[in-house]
């Protein structure tokens, strides 16, 4: 084991949401108009809760993934195609053996992992990464392995589910992991960014943009939609890169994903439901053009729960469930890249009533999860980035 020395409280945060001016910023697609009251911009939640900041470990070469093991430590992914052990004190184990070749390269990489509640039992994971195909293109995988009881190695490693089809890209693999609570994984997918493949998102044929449901053995789950002309393995699609999901409190599934120029969407994906991209969105090209013929709305395309503009860059997400943070039960946290904030809202069941941002600047917020003993613990996407621990100081 690499020995790492943990920073504890590093610093004390004071965030007081009423004194940060996000909901002032310009928009950057300011022609746009939401469709319904609440839609953006929820009112600003004054909340000062000082937050204590411990850093568990550094020098994670862009973490993208984590989950928590029952012995309290953590399996954490970094792009390049390394998962290791990091236990509470810092401790973090070598690479582990068994992984399958991943593309790394722009957005590609070794990216989320996930277990179930009886790995105890069996010592199963799940992971997703960039998996390269034929030629130059890749796509978005996931595969499960069993976990030697030293922690080393991956054995009975299988590839349970591909995306269909590769591309010659190195953005937009989605790729969240969550598992309902009939068992089924759903998996995010993104329609790998450039004007051709994106169109794809529209294509049920194809599992660009979409949202799936597999057996987490490996086929389509049992009671997904019966789309014409689609992929049995499709829940939802018209998305575009979705790098957020959790299930929350009402048992759904949950996901964030990016727009281009504003529009971050949260949604709460239905079954053989379209959500639009990219035919509607609430942003704009990076050249300031629209998108498509500019719409916002379109018969048959669901509206986003929520939409961000200017932009947050949202990745990982977690329900807050835990006792360290009483006034914060129930409410969804989100990690913010570009905009290196940790963003809470708080929710009236699929409405969004409030919204905070804490930690501005400290880096990029891959993603967020909730420890066993109710901490909120969080992933910075750097070349040397940390996994980090956050308490309440009161």
């Amino acid at each position: 084991m690499i020995r790492l020395i943990a920073i504890l409280t590093t610093c004390l945060l004071t965030s007081a949401a009423t004194a940060q001016g996000f909901n002032t910023a310009p928009p950057n697609a300011p022609r746009q108009q939401p469709a319904f009251a609440g839609q953006t911009r929820a009112p600003v939640i004054a909340d000062t809760t000082p937050l204590a900041r411990e850093t568990v470990a550094t020098r994670l070469e862009h973490p993208w993934g984590m989950d928590q093991l029952p012995d309290g430590r953590w399996l954490v992914t970094e792009r390049p195609g390394r998962m290791r052990l990091i236990s509470p004190e810092g401790d973090r184990s070598a690479p582990i053996d068994g992984l399958p070749e991943v593309f790394a390269g722009g957005q590609g990489g070794l990216l989320d992992v996930t277990i179930r509640d009886d790995f105890a039992e069996t010592r199963r994971v799940w992971w997703s990464y960039a998996e390269p195909r034929g030629g130059a293109t890749n796509a978005t995988a996931v595969a499960t392995g069993v976990l030697s009881p030293d922690g080393a190695r991956m054995d009975e490693v299988d590839v349970i589910f591909r995306q269909q089809p590769a591309w010659a890209s190195s953005a937009h693999f989605g790729s969240r992991l969550v598992f309902d609570r009939d068992g089924a994984l759903f998996v995010t997918t993104g329609e790998r960014s450039g004007r051709e493949p994106r169109e794809l998102a529209q294509d049920v044929s194809t599992h660009l943009g979409k949202v799936v449901r597999i057996d987490p053995m490996g086929g389509p789950a049992a009671g997904n939609p019966q789309i014409p002309g689609g992929r049995p393995e499709i829940w939802s699609w018209g998305h575009r890169n979705m790098q957020g999901a959790a299930l929350g409190p009402d048992g759904a599934l949950w996901t964030v994903e990016h727009g281009p120029r504003g529009g971050d969407e949260l949604n709460r994906p239905q079954a053989g439901r379209n959500y639009g991209w990219p035919i509607i969105s609430y942003g704009q090209e990076y050249s300031g053009q629209a998108v498509g013929a500019g719409r916002t709305a379109a018969q048959g395309m669901e509206q986003p729960l929520y939409y961000w503009d200017p932009v947050i860059a949202p990745s990982g997400m977690v329900f807050y469930q835990g006792e360290m943070f009483p006034d914060w039960h129930g409410s969804l946290l989100v990690g913010g890249l570009a905009s290196q904030v940790l963003v809470r809202l708080d929710l009236d069941g699929t409405s969004v009533t409030g919204e905070a941002r804490y930690l501005q600047g400290m880096g990029r917020v891959r993603d967020v999860d909730v420890a066993a003993d109710g901490a909120v613990m969080i992933l910075t996407d750097a070349r040397s980035g940390a996994l980090i621990r956050l308490t309440p100081t009161d």
